[in-house]
């Protein structure tokens, strides 16, 4: 889907510390080029995602404790 859109597994933000896109690949940093609302747009669809994952990590914790 393009940059800053992942979660920071792979090689442009594992294990720079970063894990938001601005990480590095092949030694080189990452610069991103994206205008105010692009990036307001991903992070807002990143916030879902991060919502959504934590929403399943709560649902499987009650059904564990049941």
């Amino acid at each position: 889907m393009g940059p800053r859109t992942g979660r920071g597994m792979g090689p442009c933000g594992y294990g720079s510390g970063m894990g938001r896109g601005l990480g590095r690949f092949s030694g080189m940093p990452y610069t991103p080029t994206l205008t105010r609302e692009e990036e307001a747009e991903l992070l807002k669809e990143e916030a879902q995602e991060l919502e959504n994952e934590l929403k399943a990590v709560k649902d499987r914790i009650s059904r564990l404790a049941k």
